[in-house]
């Protein structure tokens, strides 16, 4: 069943929000433009591929750091969004409703990982339904005003998350990363609530091991 959100601005807000450039829109009215219409706006959402792509990324390298076509998950991720947002009824938690939406994907590529898939170019435009996007994977290099220290840790972090075992690592991304529920975690990995506690007590535990001599000092 598909339904959108009713949409309370008034008339002369609508158009006056429709003149102004996407670069220059909010988060929330990045979505709500993106909802207005029979099918998201390109210009629009080019947009907001840009400001959560980032996020995105980081959010699949953390689930499947080995994986070397991520790539085509992110594309299927904003194929999917596409598709669906009008069905998204608080558009100021597009960011969570993303997430979620890449969390189901990959456990369902993880269901089907027998199977081998080509993976497709780097540059390979996205693919739409009135055309396609191009769009930029932005580099996972860290910023200038990361500090020396801050860096190695975020690293050394990173490469501890990586080399866990992939149920502890999944659970401990979706709980500590994420920030979702336990009951979330449990409906998502088909799993019961106490192995979903288990596993990220135990995932705690080997990442504060591997990470002491960065929290001590």
């Amino acid at each position: 069943m598909s339904y959108s959100i009713p949409i309370t601005w008034s008339r002369t807000e609508a158009v006056l929000s429709r003149s102004v450039q996407p670069e220059k829109l909010s988060n929330y009215d990045l979505v709500i433009r993106c909802q207005s219409g029979l099918r998201p706006d390109r210009a629009v959402f080019s947009e907001l591929v840009r400001r959560f792509q980032s996020h995105l990324d980081r959010v699949l390298y953390n689930l499947a750091p080995d994986w070397q076509d991520r790539s085509d998950l992110a594309q299927e991720v904003w194929i999917r969004v596409y598709r669906n947002l009008k069905r998204l009824q608080e558009p100021a938690k597009f960011q969570g409703w993303m997430v979620r939406i890449a969390t189901n994907l990959f456990y369902d590529e993880l269901r089907k990982r027998k199977r081998h898939k080509s993976p497709i170019s780097l540059d390979a435009p996205l693919s739409l339904e009135d055309g396609e996007l191009g769009w930029e994977i932005p580099s996972d290099e860290p910023g200038p005003s990361e500090t020396l220290g801050q860096q190695e840790f975020y690293e050394q972090l990173q490469s501890a998350i990586a080399h866990l075992p992939e149920s502890f690592r999944t659970t401990i991304v979706l709980r500590e990363i994420q920030g979702m529920a336990y009951e979330e975690i449990a409906e998502i990995t088909g799993v019961s609530l106490g192995t979903v506690k288990s596993r990220i007590s135990r995932a705690r535990l080997r990442l504060q091991q591997q990470l002491q001599p960065y929290l001590t000092d």
